[in-house]
C-alpha cells in the first residue's frame, strides 16, 4: 500500500492541498514591484507628537490615490540598521483608512507583513489614513522615544507609501505638532511654523525617513561653522537645563572635528548637518547616521564628566558625522535599494562601519575631542579583544559577520566570544589600521589612508545623492593611492580564521601589545560606565555590580571550570564576594599551586567552581617598539 493511501497519508494530502490553496489565494494579491518613475500626487503626513506621558505618536496621512486596488507599505529595512526593522510593524496600531469620508477595508498581505491591500473605490481621489505608532514604554520593549521633556520624530514609523514606485519617486509634504513651547532641530526645511505646529518643504520619502527630528522644553542650538556657506549646528535636548552647559573648550572640540573631516575628506555632501544629542538618562536611543544629520544619544553627564567619557565621543558622536561620507554619501552598491520594503545585503560593512569606526577614533584624536593616549589605550583594548577573546574567528570568518544584523538583529548572546557579533566594526577597524600603516611603510611615509579617504569619499563635493561601490571599486582605489596585491590583502583578513588577530599594523606603527598588572584609564573608564568590572584578560569573565557574571570567554579559564554567564559569585576563596577581594584572590593565586574557589548562586542553587588560573591580573595596554617609527602618533596628528 503506498504511503499516501493511509489515513495519515490521505490527512497529509488534504492538508497540502489546503495549504497550496491558502497559498495561491494569497499570491493573487501580489506586492507590485518598483518602477523609477514619478508618484502622481503629494503625499501629506501629519504627526502629532503632543503625548510624550503616553509615548503615542498619531498619524494622519493623505495620499492621492486611483480608483482600483492599491497596496501600502509600512517601511521594513532601513538603511544604518542594517536589517528589517521588526519591532516597528508590532508597534503600528489603530490604522483606519477611509476614502470620501467611508471607511475601507483593508487586509495585511499574509505572506509580506508590512503590505496593506485595499479597493479604493470609483470617485475617492485621496485616500486618508490614520493609525498611531506605540513608541516604547519600557526599554524591554526598545528605544526610549520620548520623555515627558523630549522626543524623536522617526518617519520611518509614521509612514505608510504606495507600492510599486520607487522611494525617492514619492513626493511627501511633512507636518507636526509639538507639546506646547517645544523647539525641535532635523535635517528638514522648514516651510512655517505657526505656534506649536510646524510645516516642512516637500521631500521624496527616501529624505523623510533619512530626516529624524528632535525636540524638546530645554534645547540649545550651539552654531559649530561660524559664518559657513554650509552650517553645521550642534542641536541638543536635555532632562534639565544645566545638562546643556558645555564649556567653551568642550564646543571648540566639536567645531575642530567639523574641520578636520572637511581636510581629510576635501568635500561635504549636505547642504546643512545637525548633530542632534540627546543628554537623557531616560531617552534611551543610542545612535544613528543620516546623511545630513546624526543622532546621538549621551548620557546627561556628557559635558560634566568629560574627562571619563571620551571613548563614547569618538565612538558615537565623530563616527555618526563620518558616516555622511561613509556610508550614506558612498554607499555599498548592495545596500541601495528602491524602496524600504526590498532586502539589503551587508557584505560591505567592514567598508561601511569597520572603515568609519577607525575614522572616527582617528578624527576624535585629531580634533581633540578625545586624547590621543585614550585613542590608543581604546586601540589596545580592540586588538586583545579579537587577539584573545574572540575564538569565535577560528570557524567564522569576519565576511560571515556583516551578516549579523539580519540573523540576529542584535539579540543578547550567551557566548558572543564564540557565536561572534557584529565584529565587522572593530575588527574592521584593525584592518584599515592595517591598510594605512602598509600604505605608510610602502610609500616610505609620504602617503596613507588619507589619500584613500580623499580619493574614495571626497569626490563630487556637493552632491547629495548617493554613490554606490563595490569591492572591487575599493581594491581600485587603494591601488591608485599606493600599488600593492589589495585585493588578497583584504580577502585574506576578511575570509582569515586566526589564530590571533589582524595586529600586523601595531608592529608596523611601532607599537605592540602587551598586558599589565594595572588597567589602563580607558579601561577602567569603560568599566565604571559600563557598570562591570573585566576579568576577561585573566579569569575570563566580566562581572557586574551585583556580583552576576555577564560574559564568559570562551575556553577560558572559567569555561573550562563550568561558569556560564548568569551566575552570580558570593564568595571567593571562602570569604564575602568583593571585588577588591577578588583582585586579591588572582593576585595570590600567581605564587601557589592552589586554585581560585568560588562560590556561585544560580537560581535556588549553591555550586563551587575551583578556576585553575595562576597568571595573575592582565590589562591589556601598547608598548612603544624601540627604534622604529611612531606611525600611531602621525596617524593622531592633526591635518594641518
Amino acid at each position: 500500500m503506498r504511503v499516501s493511501e493511509t489515513l495519515p497519508g490521505r490527512l497529509a494530502t488534504l492538508i497540502a492541498a489546503a495549504t497550496v490553496a491558502v497559498l495561491g489565494s494569497a499570491a493573487a494579491a501580489d506586492v507590485p514591484a518598483p518602477v523609477d518613475t514619478p508618484y502622481p500626487g503629494t503625499l501629506e503626513l501629519h504627526v502629532d507628537a503632543r503625548n510624550v506621558a503616553q509615548k503615542i505618536f498619531a498619524a494622519h496621512e493623505r495620499i492621492p490615490v486611483e480608483p482600483g486596488a492599491l497596496t501600502l507599505l509600512y517601511p521594513q529595512w532601513h538603511l544604518g540598521t542594517h536589517a528589517p526593522s521588526g519591532p516597528l510593524l508590532a508597534q503600528l496600531a489603530g490604522l483606519e483608512l477611509t476614502g470620501n469620508g467611508r471607511r475601507l477595508q483593508w487586509t495585511r498581505d499574509p505572506l509580506n507583513m508590512y503590505a496593506f491591500h485595499v479597493d479604493v473605490p470609483a470617485g475617492v481621489t485621496t485616500l486618508e489614513a490614520e493609525f498611531q505608532f506605540l513608541s516604547p514604554t519600557e526599554r524591554d520593549q526598545g528605544a526610549i522615544l520620548a520623555t515627558p521633556v523630549m522626543l524623536a520624530v522617526h518617519w520611518e514609523a509614521l509612514l505608510l507609501y504606495p507600492a510599486g514606485f520607487y522611494a525617492h519617486g514619492i513626493l511627501v509634504k511633512p507636518s507636526l505638532t509639538l507639546p506646547e513651547d517645544w523647539q525641535f532641530a532635523g535635517a528638514l526645511e522648514l516651510a512655517t511654523r505657526d505656534g506649536d505646529s510646524v510645516e516642512f518643504k516637500p521631500v521624496n520619502s527616501e529624505e523623510l525617513v533619512d530626516s529624524p527630528i528632535y525636540a524638546g522644553r530645554y534645547f540649545q542650538r550651539v552654531d559649530l561653522d561660524p559664518g559657513a556657506k554650509v552650517p553645521v549646528f550642534l542641536d541638543m535636548v536635555a532632562d534639565a537645563p544645566e545638562n546643556l552647559s558645555a564649556s567653551p573648550a568642550q564646543l571648540e572640540a566639536h567645531r575642530r572635528l567639523v574641520q578636520q573631516a572637511y581636510k581629510l575628506f576635501g568635500s561635504h555632501h549636505f547642504a546643512h548637518y545637525d548633530f542632534l544629542m540627546a543628554l537623557s538618562d531616560e531617552f534611551s536611543f543610542a545612535g544613528l547616521e543620516h546623511h545630513q544629520s546624526s543622532e546621538n544619544g549621551v548620557r546627561t553627564s556628557y559635558f560634566s564628566d568629560w574627562d571619563h567619557q571620551q571613548s563614547w565621543r569618538s565612538g558615537l558622536v565623530s563616527h555618526e558625522f563620518i558616516h555622511s561620507w561613509d556610508g550614506k554619501f558612498r554607499r555599498p552598491a548592495d545596500q541601495l535599494t528602491a524602496n524600504f520594503n526590498l532586502p539589503m545585503q551587508d557584505s560591505l560593512l567592514w567598508v561601511y562601519e569597520g572603515g568609519t569606526s577607525y575614522w572616527g577614533h582617528v578624527l576624535g584624536a585629531r580634533s581633540g575631542l578625545v586624547d590621543t593616549s585614550q585613542m590608543r589605550e581604546a586601540l589596545a583594548a580592540t586588538a586583545a579583544l579579537y587577539d584573545l577573546q574572540r575564538a569565535g574567528r577560528l570557524w567564522r570568518s569576519l565576511q560571515d559577520t556583516t551578516n549579523d544584523p539580519i540573523i540576529n538583529r542584535r539579540s543578547p548572546l550567551g557566548w558572543v566570544s564564540w557565536q561572534r557579533a557584529e565584529d565587522y566594526y572593530s575588527e574592521g577597524e584593525l584592518i584599515w589600521f592595517d591598510a594605512d600603516t602598509k600604505i605608510r611603510e610602502l610609500s616610505k611615509d609620504r602617503r596613507s589612508l588619507d589619500d584613500f579617504a580623499r580619493r574614495f569619499f571626497g569626490v563630487e563635493d556637493g552632491r547629495h545623492t548617493p554613490l554606490t561601490y563595490t569591492f572591487a571599486d575599493v581594491v581600485q582605489a587603494l591601488n591608485d593611492v599606493q600599488p600593492y596585491d589589495w585585493a588578497a590583502f583584504l580577502r585574506s583578513r576578511l575570509d582569515g580564521h586566526g589564530p590571533g588577530a589582524p595586529l600586523d599594523g601595531l608592529a608596523r606603527s611601532g607599537w605592540t601589545l602587551v598586558y599589565t598588572e594595572q588597567p589602563t584609564p580607558f579601561f577602567a573608564d569603560v568599566e565604571t560606565y559600563r557598570k562591570l568590572l573585566d576579568f576577561s584578560y585573566s579569569l575570563g569573565f566580566s562581572i557586574d555590580k551585583t556580583g552576576r557574571i555577564a560574559n564568559v570567554v570562551w575556553n577560558g579559564p572559567a569555561f573550562r571550570a563550568g561558569l556560564t554567564q548568569g551566575y552570580t559569585l558570593l564568595a571567593v576563596d571562602g570569604h564575602g564576594y568583593t571585588p577588591e577581594r577578588l583582585r586579591a584572590a588572582i593576585t595570590a593565586a600567581k605564587s601557589g599551586p592552589q586554585p581560585i574557589e568560588l562560590l556561585l548562586q544560580q537560581a535556588d542553587r549553591f555550586e563551587t567552581k575551583r578556576i585553575d588560573y595562576h597568571d595573575g591580573l592582565r590589562y591589556p595596554r601598547l608598548e612603544r617598539i624601540p627604534a622604529t617609527p611612531d606611525r600611531l602618533d602621525a596617524i593622531f596628528t592633526p591635518i594641518r
